[in-house]
Formats: structure tokens, C-alpha cells, sequence
């Protein structure tokens, strides 16, 4: 059996049915894996259940706000209940407000956090028992950039983006002995929804990630398939605990 083989495995993708979560989703189902998309639009996941299937794989959709804690916890539990086992979860929703810390309102920090950090954190635990009963698993949570750097227009996603990478590793140190491995992402300047909506609203943005990133382009989110598959298979059973940048070596410059 190939290390990257996921037949009969499960996976759960959060914010699935576009950009990064999508691409992800893709490669995971490619190696055989049964894929439960979770995301609020149901609209825009018919197009990624339509792709996802095209490979041969299952594929449903959940409608879930992860801001949501029983949100959360009926996902994990629904998907148990469909493909009867879940031991793939990818933690990839997300959403930001870019304000000057000074003008932001603590409304919008609290649905930044509940939807970057706390749902990633429920999720987790949800799926934790299914893991441990499935012998083993593997939770793939996707941080960015602004887990390392800082910026001025971002504090709540840097905030929360910074958290995912110390919960992963204390994660990676809880679950480890129940053969659990833990591990975070870091995208660099991706070209998605997200940053094309950046781009108009922070002006030079373009130039300057050109500028600093070594591989002279914005990454796409098929530059994920790769490290999705990595670290959901067998290939990344001794790996936990980490935090991957994917930024054409834009954290590598000093």
C-alpha cells in the first residue's frame, strides 16, 4: 500500500468549497478519501461537490457556521454518522476585518476569533473520540503569514492566526500518544476571494508581496495539493506539532 493511499479514509475540510480548502479537498479525495465540505454557502459548494465527485469520490456537503460551537459539533457528528468514521480534519475556515486596531469594534474581533480560532478548537475536540476510536487521525489546521508577521490593518486575524499555530502544538503534545498527529499550514500571499478583496483595499499590496517574495509570484491554491496530501496520509506520521509555511519563501527573508 502507497504511504499516500486514503482509501476508506474521511475527511472533514472547513470552508471546502473554494480556494485553498477546495484544493486541499481535491488532492484528499484524489488518494481515495470520502470528503465532507463544510462551509455557509451551499450555492457555491454544488460546484465543488460537482469537482470533488468528477475524481470518483464521495462527497457531501454540511451547511456550518464554525463560529458556531454546536455548529461545529453537529458537523463532526453528521459526518460520523454518513461515511461512519472520521480521521481527516482540515481546519480551514476562516474570514478577517481589516480595520486599524484603534477603529476596530470588539464585535468584529470576537467574530474573527469565534471563526479562525474557537471553531478550529471545536472541530478538534469534536473529532477527537472518532480519531481515537479510528486508532489514529490527522487535523491539518491552516494559519498564514501573520502567524509570524505582524500587520497593522489585521490585529484580530493576526490574533487568531497566531493561536492556531500554539493550539496546534499543544494538540500535537495532548494527542500524540493516541496517534494523532497536529499540524499547521502557513499560507503566504495566496491569490483567492480573500486577497483579491485586499489588493483593492490596501493600496501597493501587489507590488509589495512581488517585491519580498522570492518565487516572484502570488501562490494558488493548487499549490496546496501537495502538502494537504502530506500530511493527511501515512508519509507524516512522525511529523506533529508543526507549522509549515507554503509562501514561495517569502517568511525565509529577513
Amino acid at each position: 500500500m502507497s504511504m499516500f493511499d486514503l482509501s476508506g479514509r474521511v475527511a472533514i475540510v472547513t470552508g471546502g468549497n473554494g480556494g485553498i480548502g477546495l484544493a486541499m479537498a481535491e488532492a484528499i479525495a484524489g488518494a481515495g478519501a470520502s470528503i465532507m465540505l463544510a462551509g455557509r454557502n451551499a450555492k457555491k459548494a454544488d460546484a465543488a461537490l460537482t469537482q470533488i465527485r468528477g475524481r470518483g469520490a464521495k462527497a457531501m456537503f454540511h451547511e456550518t457556521d464554525v463560529a458556531d460551537a454546536q455548529a461545529c459539533k453537529a458537523l463532526v457528528e453528521t459526518t460520523a454518522k454518513t461515511f461512519g468514521r472520521v480521521d481527516i480534519l482540515v481546519n480551514n475556515a476562516g474570514t478577517t476585518v481589516r480595520r486599524q486596531p484603534q477603529d476596530l469594534a470588539v464585535e468584529d474581533w470576537h467574530k474573527v476569533i469565534e471563526t479562525n480560532l474557537t471553531g478550529a478548537f471545536v472541530c478538534a475536540q469534536a473529532a477527537y473520540p472518532h480519531m481515537l476510536k479510528a486508532g489514529g487521525g490527522k487535523v491539518i489546521n491552516i494559519g498564514s503569514m501573520l502567524s509570524i508577521f505582524g500587520a497593522a490593518y489585521a490585529v484580530a486575524y493576526g490574533a487568531s492566526k497566531g493561536g492556531i499555530v500554539q493550539m496546534t502544538k499543544s494538540l500535537a503534545v495532548a494527542w500524540a500518544k493516541d496517534n494523532i498527529q497536529v499540524n499547521a499550514v502557513l499560507p503566504g500571499w495566496i491569490d483567492t476571494d480573500l486577497t483579491r478583496q485586499a489588493r483593492q483595499e490596501v493600496a501597493g499590496l501587489h507590488e509589495r508581496v512581488l517585491a519580498r517574495t522570492p518565487a516572484q509570484r502570488w501562490g494558488s491554491p493548487s499549490d496546496f495539493a501537495g502538502i494537504a496530501l502530506f500530511l493527511a496520509s501515512k508519509a507524516s506520521d512522525f511529523v506533529t506539532g508543526t507549522a509549515i509555511p507554503i509562501d514561495g519563501g517569502y517568511s525565509s527573508l529577513g
